[in-house]
């Protein structure tokens, strides 16, 4: 009888059987298809063959037009595999990665059938695993990012035995010029982004140096709270967060307006950047149930996301020991944590127990429409610089507090890397 019992709890369960090919996500229009749909851009132009002529590649440039991006010169032809024999079409790992055109030359540029934009490499072998940040305007997305990013490539991936990638050499050059260095080297804040202003996708990869770890893909797809209403455009946001396999949703606490108040009458002159007009964070959940949540089962999604509280140093003066404080002068807000190799649960666990009773005290309805709409959820609070601008200027150095937990949390969710207690 033991052993039967002990034959019972010693079960493993099954291994998950790996898939011949993974659907593909392009993390550019963010449209999903199976890898032998994609296309190919041609290594070479006939001047006397119409099909390998340079060309207008439209489909490219209607994209580039949503980002308000100038059309590119004609380029080489795109070549569709329905078109090449069998024979000529390469495979590995069951996945389509290149052909051999009519003239035997060899391409491997694939292309997303939808916006003609060239893929990862690693697509179809691995999971389309995309990471969307979200939040109003005014939320500090892009500042966000820019910490982020810099903490994943300085710190975090070395801590998992990893790197963090920008796609190519252009998104590698852009965020070094116009985020990493005004913040970091010259303490210099961003611009927010204006509603006319459309910006192309950030898109970096988490790899792993296990090869047999899928990379992850970490997209940042800013759009301007208030004023952006093409169809199109708005379209092309909700499939980039329908998409996603993990959200970080960000709420300013001045977004807040109890916490706000409080903020202005205990800082004075001394407030910093301060905005007007905000836009409530129950606001941003509403547009995202209109766009994509509303029309998933039981008008719920499973994406798992991390409700992260930006300008965590700014609660600073908010600090009350007594029982009527909204936050602690001992709270694990006000210090950093590095989690490395695995996450560490016991810390996970507090700061989310702690930053959801902060929600629901300071914004119920918020927390109602998270709980209402979003199944799996974990909680969580970041300063981007450590500190608040004033006049647009950091000063001190930039000492970000927390900003990749939420990340490492959504690692652990999509079985990148495992939990522990302490």
């Amino acid at each position: 009888m033991f052993g039967f019992l002990k034959t019972i709890f010693d079960k493993k369960p099954p291994v998950k059987e790996r898939p011949p090919f993974y659907p593909i996500v392009c993390p550019y229009c963010f449209s999903k298809f199976n890898p032998d749909e994609v296309v190919f851009r041609a290594t070479h132009a006939s001047e006397v063959d119409e099909d390998y002529m340079l060309q207008d590649d439209e489909i490219l440039n209607r994209y580039r037009e949503k980002f308000g991006l100038a059309p590119l010169d004609d380029m080489e032809a795109v070549i569709h595999p329905d078109h090449i024999p069998q024979d000529n079409r390469l495979y590995s790992d069951h996945v389509l990665v290149g052909v051999i055109d009519g003239y035997g030359f060899e391409t491997k540029k694939r292309l997303c059938p939808g916006c003609h934009n060239e893929l990862p490499l690693t697509s179809g072998k691995f999971p389309s695993n995309i990471i969307s940040i979200v939040g109003a305007s005014q939320v500090g997305k892009s500042v966000y990012m820019t910490s982020l990013i810099h903490t994943l490539q300085n710190s975090t991936a070395s801590n998992f035995d990893a790197a963090c990638m920008p796609l190519n050499a252009d998104i590698s050059r852009k965020f070094r010029y116009n985020y990493e260095e005004p913040i970091f080297e010259r303490g210099r804040m961003l611009d927010s982004t204006q509603k006319e202003q459309r910006q192309e996708p950030f898109i970096f990869q988490f790899v792993f140096k296990d090869q047999s770890q899928a990379p992850l893909t970490l997209v940042f797809f800013d759009v301007a709270g208030e004023g952006v209403v093409e169809r199109e455009y708005l379209d092309l946001y909700a499939s980039h967060i329908k998409n996603s396999s993990g959200i970080l949703f960000l709420v300013d606490p001045l977004q807040i307006r109890t916490i706000r108040e409080k903020l202005q009458i205990n800082i004075g002159d001394r407030q910093g950047e301060f905005t007007d007009r905000y836009d409530e964070p129950r606001d941003v959940v509403i547009t995202m149930f209109e766009s994509f949540i509303g029309h998933q089962q039981n008008s719920k999604t499973d994406i798992p996301t991390a409700i992260v509280l930006t300008k965590s140093d700014m609660l600073e003066y908010l600090k009350e020991d007594d029982g009527n404080g909204y936050i602690k002068s001992n709270s694990n807000v006000f210090r950093n944590f590095v989690h490395r190799q695995y996450m560490n649960t016991d810390e996970i666990e507090n700061i989310n127990g702690e930053i959801r009773r902060f929600i629901e005290r300071v914004d119920r309805p918020f927390k109602d429409a998270v709980d209402v709409y979003f199944m799996n959820t974990a909680y969580f609070a970041v300063s981007s610089l450590g500190s608040n601008p004033v006049n647009q200027q950091i000063t001190g150095v930039v000492n970000p507090i927390r900003v990749d937990e939420p990340f490492i949390w959504l690692l652990n969710q999509l079985d990148y890397i495992e939990g522990r207690d302490e």
